[in-house]
């Protein structure tokens, strides 16, 4: 079952990572549709996950289970800000299963509003790779602009790829 809802969203929950979420979180970032999006290159087994749960209370960062109708469907992170600039980096993953269903976009909002609102933070940003025309389509629905290209910097699927940065200033950001 789930860990508590933290924050709400049009179709989704943002609920807290629990020990039992570890299964659904290895079988996600090992399935290859997703690891290659995410640039994972390494198997992660069942101690691996259990251990990066265990980890999530040691950082100034925040890490969410996505369920939808109390299921988990993917996870969503807000990296430790960097203070002076108010600026922080999130990432997010949805099952396969459940592509396609506006989770990963309202996940993404929600995250924007507890980045805005509780955390005060002026920016939200996020890195895709070009060979990830989903993701880049979630940030825009978003509201997120694209803010440059770092050619060449990511490896996916054998290859050198572009990654794409996106920002989202609180002053762009609708509530």
């Amino acid at each position: 079952m789930p860990g508590p809802v933290f924050a709400s969203g049009a179709t989704v929950e943002l609920r807290t990572i629990e020990p039992e979420d570890a299964e659904f979180l290895q079988r996600t970032v090992n399935d290859p549709r997703v690891r290659t999006g995410l640039a994972a290159y390494e198997p992660t087994n069942g101690p691996a996950e259990s251990e990066w749960i265990e980890s999530l209370d040691e950082g100034d960062g925040a890490d969410f289970l996505i369920c939808a109708d109390g299921e988990p469907v993917g996870t969503i992170g807000l990296k430790p800000p960097n203070e002076v600039w108010g600026a922080a980096e999130i990432g997010y993953m949805i099952a396969p299963d459940e592509w396609g269903e506006g989770y990963a976009t309202d996940a993404v909002e929600t995250i924007c509003r507890y980045a805005f609102d509780e955390r005060r933070l002026n920016k939200v940003y996020a890195t895709v790779y070009e060979t990830n025309p989903a993701s880049r389509r979630v940030l825009e629905k978003a509201g997120f602009t694209e803010e440059g290209v770092h050619r060449d910097e990511g490896f996916a699927e054998g290859e050198h790829v572009d990654v794409h940065r996106y920002g989202l200033l609180v002053d762009e950001w609708e509530r």
